[in-house]
């Protein structure tokens, strides 16, 4: 089973909307827009998971370098697709795994009904269930994001520009449109990430200008954390119907 797993290298960079425009440019050179892309980007909205002990967000302002992550993903805030994620990072390296889930099964753990991933034909769901019971898994913060994916066969080489960084607050319900959002990155930045499995080919990092660019272990579930934690009263949510 270990041998199946592909990990992947991952590198971010925090750049400024006119670093953007220009490695946009030669991007489109030697690169593709991903094929699912239908307006040059799509609006990804993730719900965050940590324990009771917040490790995820520790470990990760601690620097631990083998950490995990869990979160439930969806595209356009619909559900066509919606999966249980989990991210799991070795260094500079990263492994990711998925399962899908319905819209019922979403709200089944919003409402902390989690029997039925002990019940699933997906390992990852039923880890899940392991640590919602055991380690008191619990929504912690959503983010949000506008993405612009770029993708190369070569090197399986992936880049993107993640805009508009916010977190939503309100709710938990990752269904809702309409949560008041809070801004997390300074308005004219934005996130750009490279992920690459084989190899890190030149001709990519050529179009990085290293004398614009700020090289950064930034973290967008931290971002937002630490935004819209006044808003959440963990404390009282760890006991609420325990």
């Amino acid at each position: 089973m270990k041998s199946k797993e592909k990990f992947r290298h991952e590198q971010k960079y925090l750049i400024s909307k006119k670093d953007q425009s220009l490695i946009r440019q030669r991007l489109r050179e030697i690169m593709t827009l991903d094929k699912h892309v239908q307006n040059q980007n799509y609006t990804i909205r993730s719900l965050y998971f940590d324990d009771y002990w917040n490790s995820s967000y520790e470990e990760k302002q601690a620097g631990i370098l083998v950490r995990k992550k869990y979160r439930i993903r969806i595209y356009n805030f619909s559900d066509n697709v919606i999966r249980l994620e989990r991210k799991r990072k070795y260094g500079a390296q990263i492994y990711k795994e998925d399962a899908p889930l319905t819209r019922e099964e979403f709200y089944q753990i919003l409402d902390g009904d989690y029997d039925f991933l002990l019940k699933s034909p997906h390992p990852l769901c039923r880890e899940f269930y392991v640590e919602c019971k055991v380690n008191i898994m619990r929504p912690r913060t959503i983010v949000d994001y506008e993405r612009e994916p770029w993708v190369m066969d070569e090197g399986t080489v992936r880049v993107t520009f993640d805009e508009n960084v916010r977190a939503a607050v309100g709710s938990f319900d990752i269904f809702n449109p309409n949560l008041s959002t809070l801004e997390v990155i300074e308005p004219d930045k934005l996130v750009m990430e490279v992920k690459f499995t084989e190899f890190y080919p030149d001709i990519i990092k050529e179009i990085i200008p290293t004398d614009a660019t700020e090289y950064t272990a930034v973290s967008k579930y931290v971002l937002c954390y630490d935004k819209s934690n006044y808003k959440h009263s963990f404390t009282s949510y760890w006991y609420d119907g325990e």
